[in-house]
């Protein structure tokens, strides 16, 4: 398939799409394409998963099984965990996971097996695209020589591009349709048709000049996050032992209208982008000779932060009540990574848990969105752990309560009212409704 014929099936949406990878990135990206009248096929290599959309029922608990079911019942999603029609796709797309290391080296496992699996199957023509969150040079380095392995030459016989996701899970005012799309290509060919594909489906596009660019894009937009909160973090510990609340500094400075964006602390960093990206360019920073002191710094501010608020923890349980940790029983309210969402996904959640029982503590938690907690890479010995009730009479069985995740629809004047301690990491208490007496801000 030439260039203008490639050109003219994604304009006319006769384009056949396929995006490998079913989770928070992948999903509502192949709904999205298909809500707009392509094509798409699912591919993943979890069975149930494929099994689960195939009954139209969903697993993310912002997507509703009303939209899964709406496009597979008209046959524009289709599921496969066999990767064979790949052969049949006008462009594929990769959204699949990019951890670190335990080293916090890039572990690109998943997205080299996933290139592996389309070089079999790559045809003369295709576009591919990956998604997921990496270094600048991967594409071009490890990504496109394996997609050559089978004959067929980038920027020749097939067409590559880089568009990094810009997926923020639960977020009401953005989806994936309105959110812009930066793309990146190998030659200006595949970047013409990557953003030819994207502008049918979001708000605008953003072409760069290279996939290089789109790379280092998604890591600027994160480590911009990342060093940002850890600055927050850090202005918290200090303004705690000035006796200044680092939440009404922050309501008072962001009334600047300008020089100024908030930014705020919490109990460590959540979810797949913020916690492991800027890692992956302070490796690459390596591989070419220099340093990334900011980004680690922040890094080990963020990684800190559970390991103070359990401080913070046992010193109001030593101060008030005279009792350590040794024994105490907590609640911990939240175990998804941000509000309102079901996603775990390196929630700060799990270690603040490892960290209480390593003390001697009881912990058991509460979480509307996630009722048992999932299989995880670095906590799978969690696994299995089921929400208790919201039962408010039961809340004094609890040394104290541990604010993780301030999930919107929780009356926390309730939790304060029926608890004999609550340590709020995230500002999800007016000070205005509950006796702070029992309220210690973390």
């Amino acid at each position: 398939m030439n260039r203008k014929t490639l050109l003219k099936d994604i304009n006319d949406k006769t384009a056949i799409v396929g995006v490998i990878g079913m989770g928070y990135v992948g999903l509502p990206l192949a709904l999205t394409f298909a809500s707009e009248g392509f094509s798409v096929t699912g591919f993943d290599i979890d069975p149930m998963k494929i099994e689960l959309l195939m009954e139209g029922r969903s697993y993310i608990n912002h997507i509703s099984d009303d939209v899964i079911q709406d496009h597979v019942s008209h046959g524009k999603l289709k599921l496969s965990c066999d990767f064979a029609p790949l052969a049949e796709m006008t462009a594929i797309i990769i959204c699949v996971p990019t951890p670190l290391t335990r080293d916090r080296e890039p572990d690109l496992r998943f997205v080299e097996k996933t290139a592996r699996v389309i070089s079999s199957y790559l045809q003369a023509g295709q576009l591919v695209v990956l998604e997921s969150t990496t270094y600048p040079g991967c594409c071009k380095e490890r990504v496109k020589p394996i997609l050559e392995e089978g004959g067929l030459i980038s920027a020749k016989d097939f067409y590559l591009a880089y568009s990094p996701e810009r997926e923020d899970p639960g977020n009401p005012n953005y989806v994936t349709a309105n959110i812009p799309k930066v793309v990146g290509g190998d030659g200006p060919e595949a970047l013409e048709i990557a953003a030819a594909l994207y502008g049918q489906i979001v708000v605008d596009t953003v072409p760069v000049s290279s996939m290089d660019v789109a790379e280092a894009v998604k890591l600027t937009e994160n480590i911009f996050r990342s060093v940002n909160i850890a600055l927050m973090n850090e202005l918290k510990v200090i303004y705690q032992k000035c006796e200044i609340d680092i939440w009404e500094v922050i309501e008072a400075a962001k009334t600047k209208p300008f020089g100024y964006m908030p930014f705020y602390p919490g109990p460590g960093l959540g979810g797949h982008c913020i916690p492991i990206d800027p890692f992956y360019l302070t490796w690459r920073a390596n591989q070419v000779g220099e340093t990334t002191r900011f980004i680690e710094l922040a890094g080990e501010i963020n990684t800190a932060m559970p390991a103070k608020i359990v401080e913070t923890l046992s010193t109001s349980l030593l101060e008030r009540f005279n009792k350590t940790l040794d024994g105490a029983r907590i609640l911990l309210l939240g175990i998804a990574y941000k509000k309102n969402v079901d996603d775990t996904r390196e929630s700060p959640a799990f270690i603040l848990i490892d960290l209480l029982e390593n003390r001697g503590a009881t912990v058991e938690f509460f979480d509307p969105y996630v009722p048992v907690i999932p299989a995880t890479r670095n906590h799978s010995h969690l696994e299995g752990r089921k929400t208790i009730a919201w039962v408010l009479e039961n809340f004094l069985e609890y040394d104290a309560a541990l604010i993780c995740t301030d999930h919107d629809g929780l009356d926390y004047a309730d939790l304060v009212n029926n608890s004999r301690l609550v340590v709020d990491t995230r500002n999800a208490i007016d000070n205005k409704t509950v006796d702070m007496e029992k309220v210690q801000k973390a």
